[in-house]
């Protein structure tokens, strides 16, 4: 996938490579309470600091020809964080949305949120079917946003579609490969990602993306995502640019 040929795309950072460049980037956003306590800060204020990173993040992959970001914005696991601050995340998420939308539909991004989305409070879903289907003709970059995601989840929903289609008769069981099982995912209209980055040094992929990181190259930085800046993406793009990608091969 790459963004459309009308989408202007800005000359690359000194040392980045623009025929290896990855066409899409994977990212877990970790260290925003980490981040609000050495400032003497409540955990909230980390965690609006990081809208700041992901919007940069979003704009600089914009520029520089990315075709896809996909973010982990909230697991499945993270309700079971203290109530006031999954209703602050909540209430963040709406208020950043409904200000950022008209500037997104300008830049000409795509946006989806991949996840189950169910649970969440009724406006901020009904905000979330407003920003994707007005940005759906878009022909920007992909802007992925993973939403009470939890990547267990992700397989074993896949595998009950498949199941309950080869009980109607519609599939037959001894034809499904890798390429069926994808299409039953959340990622079903993405390519899988080639670059994941984590932020704040934690070495785990937390239940994001087991399916689609299969080959992605990992890079791992102490940077809290709050600090996460321009600078922080061209060396992970850097790291990504020395690495050989076999695929398995030799």
């Amino acid at each position: 996938m790459s963004t459309d040929d009308s989408i202007k795309v800005s000359p690359l950072p000194k040392g980045l490579n623009r025929l290896r460049m990855p066409d899409h980037i994977a990212v877990i956003m970790d260290g925003n309470g980490r981040w609000a306590k050495a400032k003497g800060l409540p955990r909230t204020m980390g965690h609006t600091a990081g809208v700041e990173s992901l919007k940069n993040t979003l704009n600089l992959c914009s520029k520089w020809g990315i075709g896809a970001l996909t973010v982990y914005a909230f697991s499945t696991e993270n309700w079971s964080r203290p109530s006031d601050e999954v209703n602050f995340l909540m209430t963040l998420f709406e208020s950043v949305l409904k200000r950022e939308l008209n500037s997104l539909k300008l830049k000409e991004v795509k946006i989806n949120f991949l996840g189950d989305l169910d649970p969440l409070p009724i406006a901020l879903k009904d905000l979330i079917n407003e920003s994707v289907e007005s940005t759906a003709k878009n022909k920007g970059i992909h802007f992925n946003v993973c939403t009470n995601y939890g990547g267990r989840r992700e397989l074993v929903l896949a595998a009950q579609k498949l199941a309950e289609r080869s009980v109607k008769g519609e599939l037959d069981p001894s034809l499904i490969d890798e390429n069926i099982f994808a299409s039953e995912l959340f990622t079903a209209s993405e390519t899988d990602p080639d670059l994941l980055i984590r932020t704040s040094g934690e070495k785990r992929i937390s239940n994001f993306l087991l399916w689609q990181l299969a080959y992605a190259e990992i890079h791992v930085t102490d940077v809290l995502w709050p600090d996460f800046n321009a600078d922080a993406l061209i060396k992970a793009l850097l790291d990504y640019q020395s690495r050989r990608r076999r695929f398995g091969g030799v």
